[in-house]
C-alpha cells in the first residue's frame, strides 16, 4: 500500500512540475511576443501586392504606406508581384517569417480567386490572418454617346426587348468588373453578351466607339473620358450611392433589382504574426484612413478610405468568397 501511494505522489509530482514547465514556457513565448511587438517596427516593412503598378489597388497602397511609414517611423516599401489568382504574391509574402515585416494586399479579387481556380496555392483564409481594410469603391457601368442610352434603365428595357444582342464590355474573363456584368444578368433578369478586353485603353476604346453598348470599370480608370463627355455614366455598381460620385444613381436605383459590388483592398499579414504586432498595424492603419488629406487624395480616384477591424475585414473576404463562388457557377465559368 505505501508502495502504491509513492506511486501516486511520484506521478502527482511529476505531473505538475510538466505543467510547471508548459507554464512557464507560455509566459516566455507570450513575453518574447510582447518584447517583439515593443520595439515594432524597427526596419522597412514590405507590403507585397498581387498585380502591377498604376491600378486602383497599387494607388490604396501606396497612399496608405505613405502614411503608414509617417506614423510609424519605418518606410513601408511597395512591391508589385502580378501573376495569375494572385499566386506569386501569395507565395512571396508565406516564405517569410510571421514578424509583421513582410505584408500581403488581399482584395475582393482574391475572393474570386478561390473558387476561380482549381488548385489555388495559398488559402487566404486559413494562411494569412486580416488587420484592416484600407478603402473601398464601386465600378461604374458607362456608355458611349453612340448608344442611344441615357440611363441605365433605357438599356434595361432595350436588353428585354431583344435578349442577347446588346454588349456589355470587361476586361478579363473572372475579374470583378467581368463577373459584375454577369451579376447584372441575373438581378435585372436580362441577357446580354459579355466581351472581354485584353486592357483597359482597349475597353474604352471599344465602348467610345460603340463595339460594346455598356462597359464596366473602376472610376480612376473612366474619369477622363466622363469630363470630356466621351462616356456617359450609366450606375454605380454599390447598394447605395458612391462617396466618390454622389450624383450618380447607383445600379440599384436604375432598375438592376438587389446589385451591390464593392470591391476592396485589405491589408493581411502571416498567420501565426503576434497579436501585438497586429493591433500596432490596425490603430495606424485606422488613423491613417481618417487622415482628411489621405481620404481627399483617394476619394480623387473615386476610392473611400475605410479602415476596419480584423474580424470586420475576415467576415468581407469570406462573404465575397460565398459571393462570386455563386456568380462563377451561374454563369458556367470554367475554373482555371
Amino acid at each position: 500500500m505505501t508502495g502504491m501511494k509513492t506511486k501516486i505522489d511520484t506521478a502527482r509530482r511529476a505531473m505538475a512540475k510538466g505543467l510547471a514547465f508548459a507554464a512557464a514556457a507560455l509566459v516566455i513565448g507570450l513575453s518574447a511576443s510582447a518584447a517583439q511587438a515593443q520595439g515594432y517596427p524597427n526596419k522597412p516593412v514590405r507590403l507585397i501586392l498581387p498585380f502591377g503598378a498604376g491600378g486602383v489597388g497599387d494607388s490604396t497602397a501606396r497612399i496608405a504606406a505613405e502614411k503608414l511609414g509617417e506614423k510609424l517611423g519605418q518606410r513601408f516599401v511597395i512591391e508589385n508581384m502580378p501573376g495569375p489568382g494572385g499566386m506569386a504574391a501569395a507565395r512571396a509574402v508565406l516564405s517569410q517569417p510571421a514578424d509583421g515585416y513582410t505584408l500581403a494586399l488581399i482584395t475582393n479579387g482574391t475572393a474570386i480567386s478561390v473558387p476561380l481556380f482549381k488548385a489555388l496555392s495559398f488559402d487566404p483564409v486559413k494562411e494569412f490572418v486580416p488587420i484592416s481594410n484600407l478603402g473601398t469603391f464601386d465600378f461604374i457601368f458607362a456608355t458611349g454617346p453612340d448608344s442611344g442610352f441615357k440611363t441605365l434603365g433605357d438599356f434595361i428595357k432595350a436588353a428585354k426587348e431583344k435578349p442577347g444582342t446588346l454588349n456589355v464590355g470587361t476586361i478579363a474573363v473572372g475579374s470583378s468588373q467581368n463577373l459584375s456584368a454577369e451579376l447584372l444578368k441575373t438581378t435585372a433578369g436580362i441577357n446580354f453578351q459579355i466581351v472581354p478586353y485584353r486592357n483597359t485603353p482597349d475597353l474604352l476604346i471599344g465602348a467610345i466607339r460603340n463595339d460594346v453598348q455598356v462597359m464596366v470599370d473602376a472610376y480612376a480608370a473612366m474619369k477622363g473620358p466622363m469630363v470630356d463627355k466621351k462616356l456617359i455614366a450609366l450606375g454605380t455598381s454599390g447598394g447605395s450611392r458612391s462617396a466618390a460620385t454622389p450624383d450618380m444613381p447607383s445600379v440599384k436605383e436604375g432598375g438592376g433589382g438587389d446589385f451591390d459590388v464593392v470591391s476592396w483592398n485589405g491589408i493581411f499579414a502571416p498567420a501565426g504574426t503576434p497579436p501585438e504586432v497586429i493591433q500596432i498595424l490596425n490603430k495606424a492603419i485606422r488613423e491613417s484612413m481618417a487622415d482628411p488629406a489621405v481620404k481627399a487624395r483617394l476619394l480623387d480616384l473615386g476610392i473611400d478610405a475605410k479602415a476596419s477591424s480584423p474580424e470586420e475585414l475576415a467576415a468581407r473576404l469570406a462573404d465575397d468568397i460565398t459571393k462570386w463562388r455563386k456568380v462563377i457557377e451561374q454563369a458556367k465559368i470554367p475554373q482555371q
